[in-house]
């Protein structure tokens, strides 16, 4: 069926709370769960981080709303039970119970006394939780560096691809020391093989390395005659580095053979920069947090 957005859980979850006993977060989950007919595969959607299911996720922005409407309110170890108000609200919306109506109802300071609302602006509620749409921009902000990435990268000349490729091996924890690295990677040039770098600091294996500014797609006879030169050292294990991308045959290929071939195509490679502080820099940090209900479960 796909997962509801999160106002679409919004009346439900006072219907499924209006026999006016406790309830529990978990327990609320399995019966909403069992409203919207949510099958196997809907539970285990989850957002982009993989933090978190996508179905919860949107539970639980439905409780904030109705908790913070005064719809429900929470009772001892961490349960809730709805609100004489929250019964109105049914009654008076027998239909359908979106998110601009339930906001309408909050009041107009938070407990604290600081406005609700950032400079009195009035926010449309999405149809994704305020967790997803974070997500999602930053998703977007990364596809969005990971491009510039790629487009100053083959711009560049090939000497600096090189130091680049040794950049960031090393911040992945390959190649010994910079100087270990640089010495290794770019010299060789040997039927195939750009560079030679250490596995680990102590250099107790070797990884060859071919790092290639390719401009059209790397087939099979460019990955084989790499596995070739592997065997030309007895070599068994290596990484295969371009700008471009690999065919499938070239994927297939590596998957059926004993060597070990790790392939990294362009987007890749700019996404591992990303991930290693290679060529970016941090512009702003944020940490996105939710309450430990099993914290609070052990209270009194």
């Amino acid at each position: 069926m796909g997962v509801p957005d999160f106002q679409s859980f919004l009346r439900p979850f006072l219907q499924e709370a209006s026999d006016g006993k406790d309830h529990r977060f978990p327990e609320m989950l399995e019966r909403l769960a069992a409203h919207f007919g949510a099958d196997e595969r809907d539970l285990a959607e989850m957002v982009p981080s993989g933090t978190q299911s996508r179905f919860e996720n949107r539970v639980r922005w439905a409780t904030f709303y109705l908790r913070r409407a005064g719809f429900i309110t929470n009772t001892a170890h961490g349960q809730f039970r709805i609100t004489p108000l929250g019964m109105q609200a049914l009654a008076k919306y027998p239909v359908r119970l979106d998110g601009r109506t339930v906001k309408s109802y909050w009041p107009a300071t938070t407990p604290e006394g600081t406005a609700s609302t950032s400079d009195g602006i009035e926010v449309e509620p999405a149809q994704q939780t305020p967790l997803e749409l974070l997500e999602a921009s930053y998703a977007e902000l990364r596809r969005s560096l990971r491009d510039e990435l790629l487009e100053r990268i083959k711009a560049c000349p090939p000497p600096f691809f090189e130091r680049l490729v040794v950049d960031l091996l090393v911040a992945m924890g390959y190649g010994g020391s910079r100087a270990d690295a640089g010495q290794a990677v770019g010299r060789s040039g040997d039927g195939g093989i750009d560079g030679i770098i250490k596995e680990d600091k102590l250099g107790l294996d070797a990884i060859y390395v071919q790092a290639k500014r390719w401009d059209g797609t790397v087939g099979r006879p460019v990955v084989q005659g790499f596995a070739g030169s592997l065997d030309g050292v007895r070599a068994k294990k290596g990484v295969l580095i371009t700008t471009s991308q690999f065919s499938e045959d070239a994927k297939a290929y590596v998957e059926r053979i004993e060597k070990k071939i790790v392939l990294i195509d362009g987007p890749r490679l700019a996404e591992l920069m990303i991930d290693h502080d290679v060529g970016v820099t941090l512009v702003s940090s944020y940490v996105a947090k939710r309450i430990d209900s099993d914290y609070f479960d052990g209270a009194g």
